[in-house]
């Protein structure tokens, strides 16, 4: 040990290498699961990166092709999304001709939103980047656990959903 090493900084020295512990994070449900989704979404962004679209834009694309003239509030409750970034995700789809915001005709105040044919098969191919990105889950896991990993999340999700 050198006159400036305290034995602090040696232990601290010999970490290096080691795997950090996660302590008591590693008992979390939602901490393992934000590790994974962190995981997760860089490589989907990577893999959306030469398209220019700002995180979330698939998932829109994918609410408003499954709920055809539903308003951005209603997909904003069915997605958990936050109102004000689907309203700047929304314009950015629109400007690029992937979307259309129409007037109810029932309700002029709101806004119907659409794909367009363009957004349709942009959202299709970016879809199958997504799936792609994910790949190593599947080929990790056996069919059946990656079937009961997707069980047990929704049953997850469901069961905090009930306590609102």
């Amino acid at each position: 040990m050198s006159s400036v090493e305290s034995p602090e900084t040696a232990a601290h020295d010999d970490v290096r290498g080691r795997e950090l512990q996660l302590g008591l994070h590693g008992q979390r449900l939602g901490f393992r699961v934000r590790r994974l989704h962190h995981l997760l979404s860089e490589r989907v962004v990577e893999a959306f990166a030469p398209y220019g679209l700002r995180p979330g834009s698939l998932t829109m694309m994918v609410l408003i092709s499954a709920n055809p003239g539903y308003s951005q509030v209603e997909l904003s409750r069915i997605g958990n999304l936050d109102k004000s970034a689907i309203v700047t995700i929304v314009d950015d789809l629109e400007k690029r001709g992937l979307a259309i915001r129409g007037r109810s005709s029932s309700d002029r105040r709101r806004n119907s939103l659409f794909l367009t044919a363009q957004g349709e098969k942009l959202m299709k191919e970016m879809h199958q980047l997504a799936m792609a990105s994910e790949q190593p889950l599947r080929d990790g896991l056996s069919p059946g656990e990656y079937d009961q990993l997707f069980e047990l999340l929704e049953k997850a999700r469901a069961l905090l959903a009930e306590e609102k």
